[in-house]
């Protein structure tokens, strides 16, 4: 367990956190969630000595061992397998298996496990990180933003890997459904402090809405109080027989605390500027084909129609030609066969990360902005500015000193400046924090045009996509319809492949089954088909329990407001009775929690029992 007791850290005036605490228990798996810029990172290199705190104490228990994936890559062997054993704790030094299952898992073939690590793109090279940090199976585990380097099937390896975590895990990412389904806990750094509930992100912002609405509307009938005492005291001060009743207002004023406004927190808030468009369709490809390497074709006879207001989500591992796909679109890239045929009346905006080397480095964030679109004045150019979260004199600053991530709202605030009709976007939330991933959503899900968008995050590939782009097998072709209904219908047949490589430690205790491509999916059906049997009860007996906590929490919530007014009342049986129904309330909602607790262990343990039979499977 480890312990953190009123924790404080700033950077020159700019204060992160202050009283800050919290315990994290036992086989706890935390999400911890905040605006970009308020110290979530500084808390973890914090926790692992990278980083000092100004005050406060962090307890870690003697030899506990805490795993933290770093950016910094240093590599001392000459291949990819050497490298990632160098992960695996003394006992198992030769253990290859596991490093051969978790480098399998994040997208590394065989072939790759036997090639120097400084022949692989930093991504690749970052995910090496994250395999050593894996095999070594930590007593703590923290992950700052996971999935920034991974393509979506080394995703949902990952996040199968971390739904059977059996000890301790922190996590910071963008993509709030990630998070949700691995977490047990969320803790926020929200106004300087640390806030942990038991629960998802979707649970933790809404009790914060509501214990601040809650705050606002007592901060009201506060002041509206004040002023009634004041007023009582200016009109009777001169009335000798009132003088004792004065006294008692003034004694009463000065001991009433004033509870101050909240300050209104900065976080991204836009909407993309629509340009009307007329026709049916926006572009087709005919027979597109496009290569690097003569020996490998990346993009081969590809043919689309993209009508209007299409939402089209491409997807596959890295390296596939998505990037490229795009550039070809947008028209960065020309093709070396076929043709893009584009309506006339198409405005389009595309955002690519590798498009921050297009800023101008002695601009300010401000003329970056004002001179990407000629319609847009000083005022319209500031006003995206504080969209973006460079309020004041942030807008002044230089791009040349900016971080890479606020080169990336730059781009975003210069993609808002410009009307278009056809949004191409590649993996724009990179860089996001999750509450601006969420403001993103909205406003891709509102824009009036078409939308083409590179994503891994399967929160906006369920929320958006209406047609996807597979790049898959190295092949590419169009599936109409939903992300959902591409995985009911197969989805990522090779993840049989991810999931059952890598060789078993013990034979006899792990023995596989070798079956045909055919039979692991029929297998895979019936599995299935067991699982939705035993588990659907479970997970409908969970949802029960957390509806009984949120109805009491409803009426928990209810209560107070109700003491509220009984004590300013001075009603004193009433505040007896109420101070009883608030006590029995809470042991309710802690019973709720605990049963909550017990129930979520049962069911992630036969959720296990079915991840390990599919991992007795393997192909022939």
């Amino acid at each position: 367990m480890i312990s953190v007791e009123n924790l404080h850290k700033s950077f020159g005036s700019q204060i992160l956190f202050e009283g800050a605490s919290f315990k994290l228990n036992p086989k706890e798996r935390i999400g911890l969630v905040g605006l970009n810029g308020h110290g979530k990172t500084t808390l973890f290199r914090i926790i692992i000595g990278e980083e000092s705190q100004d005050t406060g104490t962090i307890n870690i228990p003697k030899h506990y061992r805490i795993g933290y994936v770093r950016q910094h890559l240093n590599f001392t062997k000459d291949t990819v397998l050497k490298e990632g054993m160098t992960g695996l704790i003394a006992q198992e030094r030769d253990h290859y298996w596991k490093v051969e299952k978790v480098l399998t898992g994040l997208g590394f073939n065989k072939d790759d496990m036997q090639c120097h690590p400084s022949d692989f793109s930093g991504g690749f090279q970052v995910r090496l990180n994250l395999a050593k940090v894996l095999v070594s199976e930590p007593d703590l585990l923290l992950l700052d933003e996971p999935t920034n380097y991974l393509d979506i099937t080394s995703i949902r390896w990952v996040e199968r890997f971390l739904m059977n975590w059996p000890r301790e895990m922190m996590l910071i990412t963008h993509d709030r459904g990630f998070m949700d389904k691995l977490v047990t806990h969320t803790m926020g750094i929200y106004r300087k402090k640390l806030r942990k509930i038991v629960g998802n992100t979707e649970k933790f912002y809404t009790q914060i809405a509501q214990e601040e609405e809650v705050h606002e509307k007592t901060r009201i009938k506060d002041e509206q109080r004040r002023r009634e005492i004041k007023q009582f005291i200016v009109r009777f001060r001169a009335k000798a027989r009132l003088a004792n009743l004065v006294q008692s207002r003034i004694k009463t004023l000065a001991k009433t605390g004033r509870k101050e406004k909240l300050e209104k927190l900065k976080s991204l808030d836009f909407a993309f500027r629509s340009s009307p468009f007329p026709g049916k369709h926006v572009l087709s490809t005919r027979d597109l084909s496009f290569s690097y390497d003569p020996l490998k074709t990346l993009i081969k006879d590809f043919n689309i129609t993209i009508r209007a207001g299409d939402r089209i989500c491409v997807v596959g591992k890295n390296g596939k030609g998505k990037t490229t796909l795009l550039k070809l679109l947008a028209g960065v890239l020309r093709s070396q066969r076929g043709e893009i045929v584009l309506n006339p009346a198409v405005r389009k905006g595309f955002f690519e990360q590798t498009n921050i080397q297009s800023l101008v480095h002695t601009r300010t964030v401000e003329e970056e902005i004002l001179y990407s679109n000629s319609d847009v004045d000083r005022q319209q150019a500031r006003n995206i500015c504080g969209a973006m979260l460079f309020e004041g004199d942030k807008a002044l600053k230089k791009i040349g000193v900016l971080s890479g991530g606020e080169k990336s709202r730059v781009l975003l605030g210069k993609l808002l400046a410009t009307p278009v009709n056809l949004l191409l976007l590649d993996e724009l939330t990179n860089h996001l924090d999750l509450e601006s991933c969420d403001a993103l959503l909205a406003a891709i899900d509102s824009f009036g045009g078409t939308v083409v968008m590179v994503t891994h995050n399967e929160m906006f590939l369920k929320t958006l996509a209406e047609r996807l782009i597979v790049f898959h097998n190295d092949e590419i072709h169009l599936f109409e319809g939903g992300y959902q209904r591409f995985l009911e219908k197969g989805g990522w047949e090779d993840e049989e492949d991810i999931l059952l490589s890598g060789p078993v430690e013990n034979k006899k205790n792990n023995a596989r089954i070798k079956l045909s491509k055919k039979e692991i999916r029929q297998l895979r059906s019936e599995f299935i088909a067991e699982r939705a049997r035993i588990l659907k009860p479970l997970e409908q007996h969970l949802h029960r329990t957390e509806n009984h906590i949120e109805k009491h929490e409803k009426t928990l919530a209810e209560l107070h407001a109700t003491m509220q007014t009984a004590t300013q009342a001075g009603d004193g049986s009433k505040i007896t009775e109420l101070s009883k129904s608030i006590h029995r309330c809470q042991v309710d909602i802690e019973r709720l929690y605990d049963k909550l607790v017990k129930s979520s262990s049962v069911f992630e343990a036969k959720k296990t029992i079915f991840e390990e039979k599919l991992e007795r499977i393997e192909p022939n």
